[in-house]
């Protein structure tokens, strides 16, 4: 029998590129395809306009609104041919709306979700469920904006047609719905209606619901916890959707500097794993416990998790789980001034993830061991664990920039401090720039970072096309998005 299979799609392929942090490949595949469809189909046909709004998503995804809103709004100005484009026109301007105000730009995301639920009312009509796909993103636009009587008028129309035609997608409405009723502030019922529903639309009510949540906001704390009692009354308290959920409070206690919740939220999610007997979900769960515990101040608990975490990891036996709870314990035990064990842990942790097959696993052992060497004053064994580590990291992985830095401090014979980490993060930049560029485009690149931001200098060989000139700003701006995502992942401590 032979196996059929159907390729993935251009955009499949790209977002999949972005799900492994390549951003520029990402953008390069779809702006290829917008190409390829300007040449066949010409410019403002449906199928040019169908690719401009695959690459904005990418570009969404990879945090550029603005280049995404400027894709979606070439895509809503080409002219439908036909029933199909038409439709496919309503999406791109929910779209619009969409990316307008995830960038902030209230009005212009308003004017165009209310044209896009006037359309969507023509093409449609008011008893159709894609009529109801326009009401829901106008209303959580009403409600970030603080008019909760609209928000809730618009919200009980999108959920009584979704209702009434029985879709997956009353998910989401009764999910902002809840969000919505909490915001008024009436000690209404915010979950209501789940006993009718199936487990899998219950469950993304539950998803829907931590997704939106403003982690800022200490209000989001009864909404969640809300959600929590509703999903163990209609699912269980064993539940993936209800342990999600618990995970999510914990984030929020985090957030919001509610340590003793937080602590409380990953206790209850522990014992559920251990209850039902899954020890990889168990182990990872204590390793969050025991983190929350340090932040809440109980050390000494927090190195008691660690070394239960230990016991689960060798119970377990993959060395690649057995060297990231070392290095965790290596840390805290460093921080605790136990240097001996600490050094113990972090050695060890170095030997196990070796006997994996995960780079990042041996690269970032390496660096917590390297660092740890290095404010020992033992620069030379630091020199060579860092130097290892490195050679086999993505070079602006956030481990591998901090250890860069490091290592730029021991070649200067220091044993503290981090080194130029400024320069360190500029020239990684630098050379994401200079790797996706033509090779006789750039003379110079001058990157460094004042205020916070990046400043660049660019010095060109030759004057460059109108398509380089337009690839040049993509790159800087892909470099930008590239850098600020894997900056603000949890990094060591210099």
């Amino acid at each position: 029998m032979r196996l059929v299979t159907t390729p993935p799609t251009p955009a499949e392929v790209a977002f999949a590129l972005l799900r492994e942090g390549r951003m520029g490949d990402a953008e390069n595949l779809m702006t290829r395809e917008l190409q390829a469809a300007t040449d066949k189909h010409g410019h403002g046909s449906p199928e040019w306009a169908s690719a401009q709004c695959d690459l904005g998503n990418v570009l969404l995804d990879a945090d550029q609104r603005d280049r995404a809103i400027e894709c979606y709004r070439r895509a809503v100005s080409a002219t439908p041919r036909d029933h199909e484009s038409r439709k496919d026109q309503l999406t791109y301007r929910l779209n619009l709306g969409l990316a307008l105000r995830m960038a902030g730009r209230l009005d212009e995301a308003e004017t165009e979700l209310r044209q896009g639920v006037q359309e969507r009312l023509a093409f449609y009509g008011r008893e159709h469920a894609g009529y109801a796909f326009g009401l829901e993103p106008l209303a959580d636009l009403l409600r970030q904006r603080g008019d909760v009587a609209g928000a809730r008028q618009v919200v009980e129309e999108a959920v009584a047609n979704l209702w009434r035609n029985g879709h997956e997608r009353v998910a989401s409405a009764l999910a902002l719905r809840a969000a919505i009723v909490h915001a008024g502030g009436t000690r209404e019922p915010l979950f209501v209606g789940l006993q009718q529903l199936p487990d899998e639309v219950v469950e993304q009510v539950g998803r829907v619901v931590t997704q939106m949540l403003d982690h800022d906001d200490p209000a989001a704390k009864p909404l969640l916890t809300s959600l929590v009692v509703a999903l163990e009354e209609r699912l269980g308290i064993d539940h993936q959707a209800t342990l999600n959920a618990l995970s999510a409070l914990a984030n929020l206690g985090r957030d919001l500097g509610d340590q003793a919740g937080r602590v409380d939220a990953i206790e209850r999610v522990l014992a559920s794993y251990d209850r039902q007997g899954r020890q990889e979900e168990a182990l990872m769960a204590g390793l969050g416990l025991a983190m929350a515990q340090d932040e809440a101040g109980d050390a000494e608990a927090a190195l008691r998790t660690y070394a239960s975490a230990h016991a689960r990891a060798e119970r377990i036996g993959r060395p690649e789980l057995r060297s990231q709870v070392l290095r965790n314990w290596g840390l805290a035990l460093k921080e605790a001034g136990q240097v001996g064990p600490a050094e113990q842990r972090l050695t060890e942790a170095v030997s196990q993830a070796r006997r994996g097959t995960d780079h990042d696993t041996v690269g970032r052992a390496c660096i917590a061991l390297g660092l740890f060497h290095q404010h020992e004053g033992r620069l030379s064994e630091a020199r060579t664990v860092l130097e290892e580590g490195l050679t086999i990291m993505d070079p602006v992985h956030p481990d591998a920039i901090i250890g860069r830095s490091h290592l730029g401090a021991v070649l200067d014979g220091r044993t503290c401090g981090c080194g130029d980490m400024a320069g360190t993060i500029a020239d990684a930049f630098r050379e994401f720039v200079i790797t996706r560029l033509p090779a006789d485009l750039l003379d110079r690149l001058d990157v460094a970072i004042v205020d916070g931001d990046f400043k660049i200098d660019v010095g060109l060989r030759r004057e460059p096309t109108e398509s380089e000139l337009e690839r040049l700003n993509d790159v800087f701006q892909t470099a930008h998005a590239e850098f600020r995502r894997r900056l603000s992942e949890p990094r060591y401590a210099g």
